[in-house]
């Protein structure tokens, strides 16, 4: 780790308010990043918002929001958030087979067309910096214009979680071993 996190009584008045803000929220506890993004207040507060509304209130239940989720850690190989994720979107009954397609960089078979193109945009996003009009078309469809923008919302801030805790050097809870490689 990088970065000493402070506890809670080390923290100045605004990164304590930030701090009590998040265990209040549908989390009950604070995100990890958060922890490092404390040294920057207004940015821990607008990013741990936003990070509240798109795990909790998309248009998509977990299991389908998870793919955007586990598309974006595994593009980045965030350790960290694969690991929490990979628990939330089995949770959330995503099936096994593509979490582990995803881990393994292979195309999942699903039978929800939702997850399919969750899937294709985000992977899009990530490989292609883009939606070329075609897929975009078919999302649009598929997901609506809200979900189109809501998986972009995922991966965006599912991409500064990733960096905030690959660049701290966040590590596994209590001897876990990462899957990525």
């Amino acid at each position: 780790m990088r970065l000493k996190l402070l506890s809670p009584g080390e923290m100045n008045d605004s990164q304590r308010q930030i701090y009590d803000e998040s265990i209040a929220g549908k989390r009950g506890k604070p995100p990890a990043p958060m922890m490092a993004w404390l040294s920057s207040p207004e940015m821990a507060r607008h990013a741990t918002r936003l990070g509240e509304v798109l795990r909790f209130d998309t248009i998509f239940p977990a299991k389908l929001s998870e793919i955007a989720i586990l598309v974006t850690a595994r593009h980045w190989t965030a350790h960290y958030e694969w690991y929490a994720h990979k628990r939330l979107a089995l949770a959330g009954g995503m099936d096994p087979d593509i979490i582990n397609a995803i881990r393994d960089r292979r195309t999942p078979e699903f039978d929800d067309p939702k997850g399919k193109m969750i899937y294709d945009v985000a992977k899009s996003l990530h490989e292609g910096h883009g939606i070329e009009k075609g897929l975009y078309d078919e999302a649009v469809k598929v997901l609506s214009e809200r979900g189109v923008v809501e998986v972009i919302g995922l991966c965006g801030y599912y991409t500064l979680v990733s960096m905030t805790l690959n660049t701290f050097e966040f590590g596994l809870p209590g001897g876990e071993v990462s899957e990525l490689s």
